[in-house]
């Protein structure tokens, strides 16, 4: 994945970047990303794509459906490869070659991704109106990923680890999301993480604990 920079997440990022909201602190990023694969991101799709389809090859034709039926489209295998590349760039300190597929969902339209804005982020938006006016958080935030990636044309995921796969595990942390907005036509994707810690927690990171190796890593992503 390559790095895209684009000046309308610029003023963005710098109002997220370490938001002190008195009890606790939020830090939020938006970038974009071409799906132009590098030297090392070339050798992990690989590795994904034969995951993949060693796990496809495992299951019988006389087996019931199987969860990742999906999978065995190149292009939603595609997909989940761009995503956990994504988290890669996002996270380099973290691994994510051995992530399960179950842990993303696909949001069914912009209005998924708005309640969780509007569930997390409505202290932040105060403080926008409050320190920069004009146009709300939400709405200049819709216009400058718009401007990268138009919007309409885009299918918008979620990461949802569990406690052994969040990259974030820091000590006071009260939650954490992380979108991607893929467009296939552009082949590019535009990520918005952002965590939230407590002020009056103690410094630096929790130890990430190891998941376990198995058989179901890809299983259950709906593309």
């Amino acid at each position: 994945m390559k790095f895209l920079e684009y000046t309308p997440l610029d003023s963005l990022n710098l109002f997220l970047d370490h938001l002190n909201l008195g009890d606790c602190t939020i830090k939020g990023r938006l970038d974009a990303f071409s799906c132009k694969q590098t030297g090392i991101d070339r050798k992990l799709s690989i590795s994904l794509e034969h995951e993949i389809l060693d796990y496809l090859g495992k299951s019988s034709d006389s087996d019931p459906a199987s969860p990742v039926d999906h999978l065995a489209c190149r292009t939603s295998r595609k997909t989940l490869i761009y995503l956990v590349l994504t988290l890669g760039h996002l996270y380099p300190d973290y691994d994510f070659s051995a992530v399960k597929a179950h842990l993303f969902f696909k949001e069914e339209d912009w209005d998924g991704f708005k309640q969780i804005f509007d569930m997390y982020l409505s202290d932040a938006s105060r403080e926008w109106v409050a320190s920069i006016g004009g146009s709300s958080l939400l709405e200049s935030m819709t216009t400058a990923i718009d401007e990268v990636i138009n919007i309409k044309e885009c299918d918008i995921y979620s990461y949802n680890p569990d406690s052994d796969s969040d990259p974030v595990l820091e000590k006071g942390a009260l939650w954490s999301f992380n979108f991607f907005f893929y467009n296939r036509k552009l082949k590019r994707v535009v990520s918005f993480s952002c965590f939230c810690t407590s002020n009056l927690g103690g410094d630096g990171f929790l130890p990430n604990t190891a998941s376990d190796e198995d058989d179901d890593v890809l299983v259950d992503m709906d593309m």
